[in-house]
């Protein structure tokens, strides 16, 4: 007979347990018995076989992504890491031209799925209609430097508003003047052709060259606060012409006295006054006693005052205002950005002319662009 002691007890108890703890893990599934599927990976259909979209500004592009599997899973569209959705749906209203990357991925814990939408955006052109003025629409900025014809006419903002949708005559002043303008439609970049043209009052042997910015308007809200790129002209490799140039000028105490000026050059002078027109140079408009002009200063090397009085100021070949007798063609396809790299633009909408020269030229004053005009040539032949 055998004895069943206290230890043979506990190891019956032991084995026992793991017995039905066996049985209880081989039953695995729902309460019913049923067995429970193992979850997979994402599968996504989307209503478009498109990855590349083109879209102008206003235009809304709309995606949308669908479960194929039938598995639950977590998902978000992403453009630059920054979600818009986490939806199937998304909406992209793009508020700049440019390139975008729009991303997809849905997740679970079995796996992921991703794909990438590339999307290029450009302005929106607005179309020349039969109302269209082939001249300069809007005057949006005039802020002149100090000059001989400042504070009267040509040289006020009545001059500046007497160009708009026809032929006048606006003085920008001494370096840095300038004027901003824009158009009723977008002016097209063709292809090999003059886009623009600028009337100044040029003659062929003076000329008093303007600097020629144009703008696209990027954003669509139809103001000039988007990038300008300066139009490259002959001069622009001149010895002589500085980009990001300068100038800071300082009303003068007695108002009919020069008006003193320094560079960010360490070089000082002055707008000199004359006997010929006795007003204040410094405008009148300008509240503070200093402002300061940025911009590009030009050679000044075509401008010959070995005879006093026959001074003379020869053309640059071509992109400039005010260059040329009977008016300057200018090519948007000149349009360079701040590094000096060639820009594409399909079209622009405003443009900015600035006094392009510092020179003053004895009796004759200071060097000071005119505009008669600015036209769109599509237009205008």
């Amino acid at each position: 007979m055998h004895t069943f002691t206290k230890m043979n007890r506990n190891v019956l108890a032991v084995f026992t347990g793991s017995v039905l703890l066996l049985s209880l893990l081989s039953c695995s599934g729902d309460d019913d018995g049923t067995v429970l599927p193992e979850i997979e990976a994402p599968e996504i259909g989307f209503d478009t076989d498109d990855t590349d979209f083109f879209l102008r500004l206003g235009d809304t592009l709309s995606l949308t992504a669908s479960n194929d599997n039938d598995f639950e899973y977590e998902e978000a569209w992403s453009l630059n890491d920054v979600v818009l959705s986490q939806t199937g749906q998304v909406e992209f209203t793009p508020e700049r031209t440019g390139e975008y990357t729009l991303s997809y991925r849905a997740f679970n814990s079995a796996g992921s799925f991703e794909k990438e939408f590339r999307i290029r955006t450009a302005i929106r052109l607005r179309a020349i209609t039969e109302d269209s003025n082939a001249y300069v629409s809007e005057l949006f900025e005039f802020l002149p430097a100090p000059g001989q014809f400042i504070n009267k006419n040509p040289g006020n903002l009545e001059s500046a508003e007497g160009i708009i949708g026809k032929k006048g005559l606006v003085s920008l002043g001494g370096w840095g003047g300038s004027i901003v303008l824009g158009f009723d439609h977008t002016v097209l970049n063709r292809e090999d052709e003059g886009d623009i043209i600028i009337y100044g009052n040029a003659m062929p042997n003076f000329a008093e060259p303007g600097v020629v910015w144009v703008m696209q308007d990027e954003n669509g809200n139809g103001l000039p606060d988007d990038t300008w790129y300066q139009v490259k002209g002959s001069a622009h490799e001149l010895e002589g012409t500085i980009q990001h140039y300068e100038v800071t000028y300082h009303r003068p105490g007695d108002p009919s006295a020069d008006i003193p000026w320094e560079d960010n050059q360490g070089n000082t002078g002055v707008i000199a006054t004359n006997s010929f027109h006795t007003q204040a140079y410094y405008p009148q408009w300008i509240a503070a006693d200093s402002y300061t002009l940025e911009g590009t200063l030009l050679s000044s090397a075509n401008i010959d005052m070995s005879n006093p009085s026959y001074i003379t100021s020869a053309p640059f070949a071509y992109g400039y205002a005010d260059n040329t007798a009977g008016g300057d063609t200018i090519d948007i396809a000149d349009a360079i950005d701040e590094d000096g790299n060639a820009v594409v633009l399909e079209g622009i909408d405003f443009v900015k002319i600035q006094t392009g020269i510092q020179a003053n030229m004895g009796w004759l004053g200071e060097l000071s662009t005119e505009v008669t005009g600015v036209a769109d040539l599509s237009i205008t032949h």
